[in-house]
């Protein structure tokens, strides 16, 4: 599953995670910690959508 920053447009996908944030690959959106933020623009993760719902 592909999930996208509504501010920036990054897309966080499970299967490769945010390995240079701590992130492993393979990690479920909703088992990232309270404290990630998007890599590029810093928003918290309640800013991003699924993938799907821009399809």
């Amino acid at each position: 599953m592909k999930y996208i920053c509504d501010l920036c447009g990054y897309v966080y996908d499970e299967e490769i995670g945010d390995p240079d944030n701590g992130i492993p690959e393979g990690t479920k959106f909703e088992d990232i910690p309270d404290d990630w933020v998007c890599p590029l623009c810093g928003v918290s993760s309640d800013e991003f959508s699924p993938a799907e719902d821009y399809a």
